[in-house]
């Protein structure tokens, strides 16, 4: 059993560099995850990552979506304090697929690099922090936006289906951004472009770093 462990997670070593962007397994990551005592669990699901990528390559848009939603929202969620003793960690998708848990923020940005990588456009893809009706605590979800007099589709953590955001009742828009700009929306439709002020810490600009960092 050990033997096909090690072996698999040589494979999954291998496959890593060559189909992802996101997901560079190091040295120092195979040796966290051959000594965790979770490996297999972790090796399924990095094995399982690479194989939904292969499959979506080719699906039309929404199945694409509808695929990368699916596979990521069967990660349990937990919150940051318990995973990462911090208030308010983003992982990279490695981070959170060697986790194996995550909150809001872990699933929209692993969703949100996974499908830039499928090939979906870079302008079409905004994550969008709301509010739920009814909830005290902010929350992220993944915005596909193929205009800007589109209504967008929603990849949320919540629910198992992409639906448009005007069916999306209870979810209040604050503001979404990508990597180009930021937006206030208007009856769930970008409206007027927006600067963001991130405060003391641009996670934004730290996440996309520690992703990037990977392939340069």
């Amino acid at each position: 059993m050990k033997l096909i462990s090690l072996l698999m997670l040589s494979i999954i070593f291998f496959s890593a560099f060559l189909y992802s962007k996101s997901i560079k397994l190091t040295v120092y990551d195979k040796h966290k995850i051959n000594t965790s005592k979770n490996k297999n669990k972790i090796i399924t699901r990095l094995s399982q990552y690479i194989k939904i990528k292969k499959k979506v390559k080719d699906f039309t848009l929404i199945r694409k979506l509808s695929h990368i939603n699916t596979f990521y929202n069967k990660i349990l969620p937990v919150n940051d304090l318990e995973k990462y003793n911090a208030d308010d960690y983003w992982a990279t998708p490695k981070e959170f697929l060697i986790q194996g848990r995550g909150d809001c923020e872990d699933y929209a940005l692993a969703k949100y690099f996974t499908l830039l990588e499928l090939g979906i456009k870079k302008n079409t893809l905004f994550l969008s922090v709301v509010k739920v009706k009814n909830e005290a605590n902010y929350h992220m979800v993944l915005l596909f936006i193929k205009d800007k007099n589109s209504m967008p589709l929603v990849l949320d953590n919540l629910s198992s289906k992409v639906l448009p955001f005007n069916k999306r009742k209870k979810l209040i828009p604050k503001f979404i951004f990508n990597e180009k700009e930021a937006y206030l929306l208007k009856n769930k439709i970008i409206n007027k472009k927006v600067r963001i002020n991130w405060g003391k810490e641009d996670k934004w600009k730290n996440i996309l770093k520690r992703v990037y960092i990977n392939h340069e």
